[in-house]
């Protein structure tokens, strides 16, 4: 676990939303990709509505979120201070207000467990450590290998979302059995969109939401392509107009009605 606040030399400033933002990561360690920024752009917030963000990290989720949809009341949770500490800095240096708490997940902060909020999102780390081989670099580690069950997360979303509010995980496509149980233990309304990395080939990632007292049948959306082309012919980027758009425009990637 990274305790000690990173130095400037130690980190990269990356740009997200087509240079919208300028967020700094550890050049080592858990970096973030476009998946915070998939999560980000799912979530159907309106202006003054509270969103907490479960394994922040930096903070890239929240602030994508923030910055397409201005008026949010921002909050994190980070069980690494180094991270926690970049989170804050890097919602200062973008002008954002973010509310950041150190703890575990299933040992929220007293004051983090007297609030509920409108949306409670996730990227939890992918990998059952179980079944994977540890990340040499700790803060790595935590981004990616699984020490709380996805059961736990699920759990602690739910008791923090408030009543008809949403949960909303992105996750890899494989982790499904092990979801939508947790989910429906606490959740209703719960949908699923693949997120298929190129025409012809399986789902790797997906969303999956709940509401909290929702009612409504489960529904397995049709799944959105990242990419336009088949396969990689070229140099560069090949995403799809819409997925170019989320990550480029800070538009939004809403569940299908």
């Amino acid at each position: 676990m990274r305790t000690e606040t990173f130095v400037e030399k130690e980190l990269s400033h990356d740009a997200f939303l087509g240079g919208r933002l300028r967020i700094a990561q550890p050049r080592a360690g858990y970096r973030a990709g476009i998946d915070p920024v998939l999560l980000a752009a799912s979530i159907p917030a309106r202006a003054g509505q509270s969103v907490l963000d479960l394994g922040c990290g930096s903070g890239i989720a929240t602030l994508c979120l923030g910055a397409r949809v201005p008026g949010l009341v921002l909050a994190g949770l980070e069980i690494q201070p180094a991270y926690a500490d970049l989170a804050r800095r890097n919602a200062v240096e973008i002008g954002e207000a973010l509310e950041v708490f150190i703890g575990d997940l299933t040992d929220m902060p007293g004051p983090l467990r007297q609030r509920q909020f409108d949306h409670v999102i996730a990227n939890p780390p992918y990998f059952d450590r179980a079944a994977s081989t540890p990340a040499r670099d700790p803060g790595r580690e935590h981004g990616m290998g699984e020490t709380c069950a996805l059961g736990d997360w699920v759990t602690a979303a739910a008791r923090r979302v408030a009543p008809k509010g949403q949960v909303t995980f992105i996750q890899r496509a494989d982790r499904l059995p092990d979801l939508i149980p947790a989910m429906v233990a606490h959740l209703g309304s719960l949908e699923v969109l693949p997120l298929i990395p190129r025409q012809g080939r399986a789902a790797r990632l997906i969303l999956i939401r709940g509401r909290k007292g929702g009612r409504a049948e489960f529904r397995l959306h049709d799944g959105i392509r990242l990419h336009a082309a088949a396969a990689h012919g070229r140099d560069g980027e090949d995403y799809t107009p819409a997925i170019s758009a989320v990550l480029r425009d800070a538009a939004g990637l809403p569940f299908p009605a």
